[in-house]
């Protein structure tokens, strides 16, 4: 059995959708990144996943427990590593106290290991640490209990690049350990330097599911044309030549040169037939990077409105035990965000 397996799941906020219909599995020792710009749906996703709020319809597994069944999901999650990307805090107390808080809840295994690489400065109080520190903190919480899954939102948030380096070295290092990982993410060069494969969600629908590499291989090639002919958009007829701008330096102008420059998903042959019609200064032809990637499948529908009406069948089938949901989208209730409640911190 997966360690994470989504059947149709489904969150609406009133009438506002949050994320519908997503169905998908994470493998074992699997690193899967769940990919959208801010506003998709992405902690709709993982607030569902970890019991913080119920379904609309549809379900999944977490370690093998249905989220709708709370006995089950809750033994479950003493097994799971949860990384919120807002992490709070009691900022009365020190950090050191608040690792001896969830090592009496879970265990502590991994705690002087993990502070060798994440060093947040435990005698002070929390109130007084920077964003970085405060991650850092959340990151030795997440992992101290030797978790076998990890579910993680955004979780570079407020590292220095160093501290993001160093935190995308250690869950290549857990993975290989066999470590389970679903994480959420906009930042595109994490995803590609530590996923195995990708989920892409637009518009609280899963827009494609995929290994990065095999994205990447679909995706097609940057093409960057420098030619001695001035050149204008129309000129590109290329079917498979998407995104195509051109330019044209004051020097080229003289020249009556340009350069134009497109992403290119068709067979070679028509590419170079094409280059064949002009008189060529330079070429490059190089891998799309992610950023193209993830943007055509942004291109349709944007800008269209951000709220996406639930459908009426669908209202009419919800059932009432929902409604504290849809009046708190923001905020995981007390007791469930995975760092200590504010009512029991006092020391």
């Amino acid at each position: 059995m997966p360690p994470l397996e989504l059947d149709g799941l489904t969150k609406y906020y009133g009438d506002v959708r949050g994320v519908e219909d997503l169905s998908f599995a994470v493998d074992s020792g699997e690193v899967f990144g769940f990919l959208g710009p801010n506003g998709a749906g992405k902690t709709t996703a993982i607030r569902t996943l970890m019991g913080f709020q119920s379904p609309t319809a549809g379900t999944a597994r977490v370690l093998g427990a249905d989220i709708t069944d709370a006995d089950a999901l809750r033994r479950a999650r003493a097994n799971v590593g949860f990384l919120s990307s807002e992490p709070s805090f009691d900022d009365r107390v020190t950090g050191r106290r608040i690792l001896e808080y969830h090592a009496g809840l879970r265990g502590d295994v991994r705690s002087d290991e993990l502070l060798d690489l994440f060093d947040p400065p435990l005698d002070r109080n929390v109130g007084e640490y920077s964003r970085g520190n405060r991650q850092m903190l959340a990151i030795v919480i997440a992992f101290m209990h030797d978790p076998d899954l990890v579910i993680m939102d955004e979780p570079t948030t407020g590292l220095d690049p160093l501290k993001q380096e160093q935190f995308h070295r250690f869950v290549r290092d857990e993975r290989d350990r066999g470590t389970t990982f679903f994480f959420s993410s906009h930042v595109l060069s994490e995803v590609r330097k530590v996923c195995d494969r990708v989920g892409i969600i637009r518009d609280g629908r899963l827009a494609a599911l995929e290994d990065v590499e095999a994205l990447l291989e679909r995706s097609g090639k940057t093409v960057r044309v420098h030619a001695a002919t001035a050149l204008a958009p129309e000129d590109v007829t290329l079917a498979d030549a998407h995104g195509v701008e051109v330019t044209e330096t004051a020097a080229e102008a003289d020249d009556g040169a340009s350069t134009v420059s497109f992403t290119y998903t068709g067979a070679y042959e028509p590419l170079l037939e094409w280059l064949g019609g002009f008189d060529l200064l330079d070429l490059t032809i190089e891998e799309a990077p992610l950023e193209a990637v993830f943007m055509r499948f942004y291109d349709e529908g944007q800008g269209k409105g951000t709220a996406t009406r639930r459908p009426t069948e669908a209202a009419d089938d919800r059932g009432a035990e929902h409604a504290a949901d849809d009046r708190e989208p923001e905020r995981e209730r007390d007791g469930e965000r995975g760092e200590r409640p504010r009512e029991s911190t006092d020391v």
